[in-house]
């Protein structure tokens, strides 16, 4: 179940970054997101003590907005 949330949380944010390159011109031909995966875990911290409140509702239009690094190649 955890490798599921994971999938799912690298495959919305993965199309948010998407979106927003798209946004800001970049060409992204379609045929090169079939070579993304949602399978790494590396950024999301597996210890510590977790506190989940089931009565919060939530959904995928109220996400952490993505971290933008300034392009110093442009």
């Amino acid at each position: 179940m955890v490798i599921a949330a994971i999938v799912l949380w690298n495959t919305v944010y993965s199309e948010k970054a998407v979106d927003y390159l798209k946004q800001q011109g970049m060409d992204i031909p379609e045929e090169y997101l079939q070579h993304l995966s949602p399978l790494g875990w590396e950024h999301i911290n597996l210890t510590g003590d977790y506190v989940w409140n089931l009565k919060q509702a939530t959904s995928f239009d109220k996400l952490r907005p993505l971290r933008v690094k300034e392009n110093k190649y442009r």
